[in-house]
């Protein structure tokens, strides 16, 4: 099989792109599509068809706003970008192929990715929120509508994913899939980040998600439902370091991994931060040998450890647009279902009938666990954990259970807690 650039140049026709959400990363995958031969990205959506009309004339796009399906069609026929503020109209239209969803709206990305999937198309999640709650559903919708439902690479937890089947290949077993993070700071909030959040042209909420550590646990507890992983701790140990080779002082891996389980887990500070790194195990002689006198420095033995020191985000994205449609593959998915989940932990003292405010805000931040330990007294997960009232007072750092959240039978979220809990 030749290789994926070559197989997209040689198209007759090129693979045409929805892509839902223009914020930073949408913009970079909307650029990557008109760049990429054999891909093209024929529609956008944004609620703020503003981001979208300016990022289409910047990019020197010719572009129509549509406001149903028909002039979307039409526009895409006359070979014009279909702009729209509505993401479903997307993934509803018979000239689209793959969906990407580059938004961070939780419930909204589940039915942006559940119509694509009924209208027989395949998606791409680049929403890694939607993607763990809901991520084992939609799996299932996908398969049963014979499509593709995938994790978008570029991001850690795909990253770390190419870097696992390329170890397995090689003959070794997987014994931890690590993300690398310069900081961390459980206690920051949409306030205190503003500074670091301009100079990066982010959203207050979502940059908060990277520096408390939610995000971060959502990309690990992602892999870990691809491979059947697991998590030591709640929120995984993250050890610092100076150096990824110095990860072996700080892991007992004799002691600590079961030769079955794959574990999730993540260093602080190593250079360069933004990488990630995989444990593998292989303690054949000739193999320990070889890797003994090679040049590179991997590890004493039988545990090596492969790092990638970068991860793109929306440069990467389109690889695995072209796997789906060419191949049928999907670079991630819940495989496992939800083995592991993030839940929600207070970020300071809450009061009774106080309101929690989802990923990346004042209330809560988010720890991976394994869901085996949350049976008989399941936590409340973070991806679901807005405008929620407490039924009682909780204490900074104090895990906020299901049992303590208010939610009446009436709500329509009563029956999307089910379908994200079920699987």
């Amino acid at each position: 099989m030749t290789d994926i650039l070559s197989r997209l140049k040689t198209l007759q026709q090129e693979i045409r792109v929805g892509i839902i959400g223009v914020g930073n990363i949408g913009k970079g995958i909307v650029h990557q599509a008109n760049i990429t031969p054999g891909i093209q990205c024929v529609a956008i959506a944004d609620i703020n068809l503003e981001n979208a009309t300016s990022w289409a004339q910047k990019l020197g796009k010719d572009y129509s706003i549509v406001e149903n399906i028909a002039e979307m069609q039409c526009s895409i026929q006359q070979g014009k970008i279909a702009i729209c503020s509505d993401g479903t109209l997307i993934s509803k239209c018979d000239f689209v192929d793959v969906v990407v969803d580059s938004t961070s709206s939780i419930i909204n990305g589940l039915q942006f990715a559940l119509t694509a999937i009924n209208h027989h198309k395949h998606i791409i999640m680049m929403n890694s929120e939607a993607d763990l709650i809901f991520g084992p559903y939609l799996l299932a919708e996908a398969k049963r509508n014979s499509v593709v439902y995938t994790s978008a690479d570029g991001d850690q937890h795909t990253v770390l994913k190419r870097l696992i089947n390329e170890l397995e290949l090689w003959g070794f077993k997987i014994v931890m899939a690590g993300n690398m993070k310069g900081y961390l700071d459980r206690y920051s909030n949409p306030t205190s980040i503003i500074p670091e959040a301009d100079k990066r042209f982010m959203d207050y909420k979502m940059c908060t998600s990277y520096t408390d550590g939610t995000k971060l646990c959502i990309e690990m507890a992602l892999i870990a439902n691809a491979i059947g992983g697991a998590t030591l701790v709640p929120g995984m140990y993250g050890p610092i370091v100076k150096d990824i080779y110095d990860v072996f002082q700080h892991f007992d891996f004799h002691s600590l991994w079961n030769r079955d389980t794959p574990i999730v887990d993540y260093v602080l500070g190593a250079y360069p931060p933004g990488g990630v790194f995989v444990i593998g195990y292989n303690d054949h002689p000739h193999q320990m040998s070889t890797l003994g006198w090679y040049p590179s420095r991997l590890g004493p033995g039988p545990f090596y450890v492969f790092h990638r020191p970068y991860h793109l985000g929306h440069f990467e994205t389109m690889a695995c647009i072209a796997e789906a449609y060419l191949d049928g593959w999907a670079l991630l998915k819940p495989d496992y279902g939800l083995v592991t989940n993030v839940y929600a932990y207070a970020k300071k003292d809450l009061k009774k009938d106080e309101l929690l405010d989802g990923i990346g805000g004042y209330a809560a931040y988010g720890l991976i666990e394994n869901r085996a330990d949350n049976v008989t007294h399941p936590g409340l997960p973070i991806c679901l954990a807005e405008d929620l009232r407490l039924r009682r007072d909780i204490s900074k750092d104090e895990k906020i259970y299901l049992e303590d959240i208010i939610i009446p039978k009436s709500d329509q979220r009563f029956k999307i807690f089910n379908l994200a809990l079920l699987y």
